[in-house]
């Protein structure tokens, strides 16, 4: 990432150096020393259960607009994951939810983001379609439009999640989807 202006002190004189004890090159201003990190963004949601369906959100934004996922988007300042995750809840598909665990964690570096999902209980049937989702909807196993979904790591979280469900045993998982198709 190109930094044109310093953050600190608004000069234009960004230069790109190593700083000392670092292993990278980073962003510095030249006339404040600032350095600017760049680092990736946390993504944070969940996985909304009621019984043996899940709530998905057909997106009404891009990327991805008219595509199905889970309730899930960057984590704000000053917030936890697990608040963050019910907050994305909240806002994309109008549901008030239990957090029950923390599920999978998937790091993207290509894009410089890091999803991380809970896996959590809906407080009730009381869900609309947010500002951020045409449509929210449960679905069971088999109607899951697996070939609309939005993501990578939502698509690898729900396949987790059915195949534990039949083992009866939900175990936190981590995956690295370097190289992986990113939709």
């Amino acid at each position: 990432m190109t930094i044109k202006f310093c953050s600190q002190c608004g000069s234009g004189k960004i230069e790109s150096a190593l700083p000392p004890g670092d292993d990278r090159a980073r962003e510095i201003c030249a006339d404040c020393g600032y350095i600017h990190y760049v680092n990736p963004k946390v993504v944070v949601g969940s996985i909304p259960v009621w019984g043996e369906q899940i709530l998905l959100c057909k997106r009404a934004i891009e990327p991805r607009y008219g595509k199905w996922t889970l309730p899930a988007g960057f984590m704000e300042e000053g917030e936890t994951l697990a608040e963050g995750a019910k907050r994305e809840t909240l806002e994309e598909a109008g549901a008030r939810i239990s957090i029950e665990q923390l599920y999978a964690s998937y790091s993207l570096p290509e894009i410089s983001q890091v999803y991380v999902l809970f896996l959590a209980r809906l407080d009730d049937l009381n869900y609309l379609a947010g500002s951020e989702s045409l449509e929210v909807k449960l679905f069971h196993e088999h109607e899951i439009p697996w070939d609309e979904l939005a993501f990578v790591a939502i698509s690898e979280a729900l396949k987790r999640y059915f195949a534990d469900r039949v083992k009866g045993s939900y175990t936190p998982h981590f995956s690295d989807l370097r190289r992986a198709k990113i939709r």
